[in-house]
């Protein structure tokens, strides 16, 4: 049986900036040993942070009763999903005025005394020796016991205030490259401020984020692998060709791409099997539905338009909120999505953009779009109508007409059917089913759909794998 954790008194909550992350901690106080740090959660936005720590202060003061959630769930629909639910998780501890620590996250008296004789007596081994043993500095691929995992980032800043970039990275110690040549193009070393700031996580002072994606590979010898000081060859990244590029291919805005650009083969992805008869009822495996490399590259196309136009949109509209009639025209996802999520705020628009991605991605694997919360559910709902309503001679155009072709190639109503686990969401644009998204709403809990406010949309669904809480967004 496991051991039961210590209720300790909770004191105060604190936040620690670095210059890639915030930190929260709980400070709390038992009796069985000094007062200590917690961890609470961790986050990239410091000003987050802070207001999370002014939440978790308010709860200690409060009583269950008298405690107000809106300002809550406010900020967490701006957190990512995990910080958001170690967010809630504090609150819950802030409201009871208790803190449990788990053995072996505390120090007790007489353990303090016993670690000082025994570091007396038998002495320690410090932490960068036993590193270097792990991890010797010369070491190659080979000579490594455990995996090694190979991270390329790639980032792109417009810097649209030069002075101020190169000022804010002065502030956090950087120093210019003496320049030999002052009529070069970069005379002020800006190319080395900028990867000077871009190594932590914040946001770089006079500069816009353009791009921010990595990809990771797990090094292998029996793939001729090896670690990038011992590497016969130069260490080249490849992000393939650019999503707004691939979008306007499909367009046909732009020419072609060379073959060599790496695109979806969908064909390989998601291969076929001809079907074993005619018969419409016949059950045989080969005869069963099956997503096609066609339909699969219409879909993908769809989710990557839907991304860029709700990134596109998000610079438009802010903060702001969407107001009928004046969001007409041009405007093709915010406008589309139920009225409740009208006031939403940048962030939340942001997460929905990202979410067309999450499932573009899925098909890029050669998976079937799987929708993970509300957001990417309402997301594919849009990608498959927009789909249906282009017609033939808009699917069947350029590379899509080398793809192989077969008996199920466009059937979104199938694509319906089998992508979603229900089309509650589909209420929300019901004037009948008004107030629906309330999970105490009582047709809510007849029908046990849920929470459908705005605010939910990005909770992970319990019954399929939920997305990684850390994986950024590519504009």
């Amino acid at each position: 049986m496991s051991a039961q954790p210590t209720l300790a008194a909770l004191c105060g909550f604190h936040c620690e900036h670095t210059p890639s992350k915030s930190r929260i901690y709980a400070l709390v106080q038992h009796r069985e040993g000094p007062a200590s740090l917690q961890a609470v959660l961790t986050c990239r936005e410091p000003d987050l942070a802070q207001r999370a720590v002014g939440i978790l202060r308010q709860a200690i003061q409060s009583s269950a009763d008298g405690w107000k959630c809106e300002p809550l769930e406010a900020l967490c629909a701006q957190l990512p999903d995990a910080p958001a639910s170690s967010l809630r998780s504090a609150t819950r501890h802030a409201l009871a005025g208790v803190w449990p620590m788990t053995p072996g996250s505390y120090f007790k008296w007489e353990q303090i005394a016993d670690d000082a004789d025994a570091a007396e007596e038998e002495g320690g081994v410090p932490e960068a020796v036993a590193s270097a043993s792990r991890t010797p500095h010369d070491a190659q691929l080979a000579d490594l016991a455990g995996p090694v995992i190979r991270v390329e980032l790639l980032r792109e800043f417009h810097v649209h205030d030069q002075q101020a970039a190169l000022k804010a990275a002065r502030s956090a110690g950087w120093e210019p490259l003496p320049s030999d040549d002052p009529e070069g193009d970069d005379p002020q070393d800006l190319v080395g401020a900028v990867m000077w700031l871009a190594e932590s996580d914040s946001e770089i002072e006079g500069a816009d984020t353009i791009t921010d994606t990595c990809q990771g590979l797990k090094l292998r010898t029996e793939k001729g692998h090896e670690v990038a000081d011992w590497s016969k060859e130069p260490v080249v990244a490849d992000f393939g060709s650019g999503w707004r590029h691939r979008a306007a291919v499909r367009r046909g805005e732009t020419p072609e791409p060379p073959a060599e650009e790496r695109i979806p083969d969908f064909a390989a992805l998601f291969e076929t099997q001809p079907p074993h008869c005619e018969d419409p009822e016949c059950e045989d495996e080969q005869c069963r539905w099956q997503l096609t490399p066609r339909t699969a590259d219409v879909l993908y196309t769809e989710l990557c338009l839907l991304a860029d136009q709700a990134y596109d949109e998000c610079e438009e509209l802010g903060d702001g909120p969407v107001v009928p009639g004046e969001h007409e025209g041009d405007w093709g996802v915010f406008t589309h999505l139920p009225k409740l999520t009208f006031g939403t705020d940048l962030q939340w628009r942001r997460r929905f953009a990202r979410a067309a991605d999450d499932l573009a991605g899925d098909l890029e694997r050669g998976q079937w779009p799987q929708p993970s919360c509300t957001a990417e559910e309402l997301a594919l709902h849009l990608a498959v109508r927009d789909a249906g309503e282009r017609g033939d001679e808009d699917l069947d155009t350029g590379r899509r007409e080398r793809l192989p072709a077969h008996r199920d190639d466009y059937d979104f109503d199938m694509c319906s059917e089998a992508f979603f686990q229900d089309s509650d969401v589909l209420m929300l644009y019901s004037a009948r089913f008004a107030g629906i998204e309330e999970p105490d709403d009582e047709t809510n809990l007849r029908m046990g759909i849920g929470d459908l406010r705005a605010s939910a949309w990005f909770e992970p669904f319990l019954n399929v794998p939920a997305r990684d809480p850390h994986r950024g967004f590519r504009r």
